[in-house]
């Protein structure tokens, strides 16, 4: 009892002090993180007309849950599973039967500097990976053992990693590397893995072959995007450490310490120390693969920051369509940092092993709890959503009262100031994503070109190139055709009175104002993706053939149970 309570314990531990602040009422918004009250399903979430489909299916799936659920409280499930079943995963996977190893593990998978950057970033979508690879990884290990409903585990899994294309590629790249091989089963469950994940992988995959742009990014944004130092020992060291992320501002202040490197030195030995006791409990072409894995992810991260690397990436990313997924090189650490989960916490079980037989069993002990506590004591700052920096907020009443409007009589909207990411006042002067696609439910326009000190990274959507180009040439919105122009007064300066000739007003907040284009035409058919929505009806199917398949078997067995039992019913 007490082997299974005490993850789950840890794990609920470490959710409840990471996301502290959540407590309060309202909304996080920062960065790529915006959860409205209730989310629109259209064609745009489903399948971006001209940009890539970097929220596909992320998108579609929040906002079928936001029909049943309100957006604050989905936001809460959702980062609550992430940190709590990264914790329990992780303590579940590691290959011991002592209950502190597993603490260990815990923590140090569900605190690190990779979770709190990209958490701090609001990429929650790329965090259900980090969260669902322990238990993929466990499954692609019981289908190997030829364990019982291990296929359907390793599925769910992959289903929940493809919510984002990053996570779903690398569910496909750990799914694919894990199950290729000779093993019992071998001939049935690869394909079947391998198939299924890609099918996963359909809805982002379909959309970006369907859209209008090449997929093609700007190599501009490979200098922007590569991992950058966080202290004296440079971002190579930070990678090593989990770190490293692009945006300062989404690196705790305590990545800065002087002593972060020598503790990154300290649990890489390690971590090497508990490779050896990994390669004897685990089977050996595993350890072998998750170690290529590992290796790969961390070089893949790298890549930006070693020599030639920038001018490698910077001819993908501008001649490749889809490699911008690479820019962001860190993303892609997951692997690495399970591994080195896994291996620093049997590490310190073998060190505790050979403290306990030279001195006694206590110091072994201690050993183990400051091993649990270290993840705590370098990253202390991870705490109380990041020292505070997750901190709900409530919606102004303009946006229902624009939502509303903009719903009786739809329309494309043109966001303004036209730029990505907006500052607000009442969101405490953090910057989040322009929230008016996700709140609205029409195609809204925003400036997708990422500026980032002094760098601008043009973007993929040409129409939003067109506007700029419009704007910049003091031409008003109007030309550009949309139904309606949103003035976000609270992000930036009123627009020049020029920029809104020939629209008349419909509505006036305190925070937004709301524009008509009365020459605004109905565009001559709606745009109709039909391969990209059956691409997410083939994915939605599978996750629910998936899914029901276990319950239908839990149930046969009850019943089965039930009427084999001579005592079940008689007597009494």
């Amino acid at each position: 009892m007490r082997e299974r309570l005490v993850p789950h314990a840890v794990a609920a531990a470490v959710t409840a002090v990471v996301l502290a602040p959540l407590a309060l009422p309202g909304y996080v918004l920062r960065y790529d993180m915006v959860f409205v009250p209730r989310q629109q399903l259209g064609w745009e979430a489903i399948a971006p007309a001209t940009a890539l489909p970097r929220a596909v299916p992320q998108d579609a799936v929040v906002a079928l849950a936001n029909q049943l659920v309100p957006g604050w409280l989905l936001q809460r499930l959702v980062l609550v599973a992430i940190l709590y079943l990264a914790a329990l995963g992780a303590a579940r996977l590691v290959p011991t039967g002592r209950v502190a190893v597993r603490v260990v593990a815990a923590l140090g998978y569900a605190w690190t500097p990779y979770l709190a950057e990209r958490l701090l970033i609001g990429q929650w979508g790329l965090l259900v990976v980090y969260a669902a690879l322990p238990w993929l990884v466990g499954a692609a290990i019981g289908v190997r053992r030829a364990e019982r409903g291990a296929l359907r585990r390793l599925l769910l899994a992959a289903a929940a990693s493809a919510i984002t294309p990053t996570g779903g590629l690398l569910a496909l790249v750990v799914v694919a590397v894990l199950l290729v091989g000779r093993y019992p089963g071998a001939v049935r469950a690869a394909p079947t893995g391998v198939g299924v994940t890609l099918l996963l992988n359909a809805p982002w995959l379909v959309a970006g072959f369907a859209g209008a742009g090449d997929g093609r990014s700007d190599p501009a944004g490979v200098a922007v995007f590569a991992a950058r130092t966080e202290n004296w020992a440079g971002p190579l060291v930070a990678l090593a450490g989990t770190g490293g992320i692009w945006n300062g501002q989404a690196t705790p202040a305590s990545r800065g310490g002087w002593l972060v490197p020598l503790a990154t030195l300290v649990v890489l030995a390690v971590a090497g120390y508990g490779v050896p006791l990994l390669r004897r409990r685990w089977p050996g072409p595993v350890v072998g693969r998750l170690g290529l894995l590992a290796v790969g992810s961390w070089l893949g991260a790298a890549l930006g920051v070693l020599p030639g690397g920038a001018s490698l990436l910077g001819w993908l990313v501008a001649g490749v369509p889809g490699a911008g997924l690479l820019r962001d090189g860190q993303k892609l650490l997951v692997p690495y940092v399970l591994v080195l989960a896994i291996a620093g916490a049997l590490g310190a079980e073998r060190l505790a092993g050979r403290l306990a037989a030279r001195f006694d069993a206590a110091t072994g002990r201690v050993l183990l709890a400051g091993a649990a506590l270290l993840p705590l004591a370098i990253l202390p700052d991870l705490a109380f959503g990041g020292a505070g920096r997750l901190r709900p907020v409530a919606w102004p009443a303009d946006w229902a009262t624009v939502a509303r409007l903009v719903d009786e009589r739809p329309g494309e909207v043109v966001s303004l100031p036209f730029q990505e990411y907006q500052s607000y006042a009442w969101n405490g002067g953090r910057v989040v994503i322009d929230p008016a696609p996700r709140y609205l439910g029409v195609p809204v326009l925003i400036d997708d070109t990422l500026r980032v000190d002094g760098i601008s990274v043009a973007g993929e959507d040409h129409r939003a190139a067109r506007l700029r180009e419009l704007l910049a040439a003091g031409e008003p919105v109007a030309v550009a055709g949309p139904r309606w122009v949103l003035v976000q007064r609270a992000a930036g300066p009123s627009p020049d009175p020029a920029t809104l000739a020939g629209l008349r007003p419909a509505y006036a907040g305190e925070e937004l104002s709301l524009y008509e284009n009365p020459a605004w035409r109905p565009p001559p058919a709606p745009r109709r993706p039909g391969p990209v929505g059956l691409a997410h009806l083939l994915a939605g199917t599978v996750v629910l053939v998936v899914g029901f398949s276990g319950t239908a078997r839990r149930c046969y067995r009850v019943v089965a149970s039930r009427h084999a039992s001579p005592a079940e019913g008689e007597g009494g």
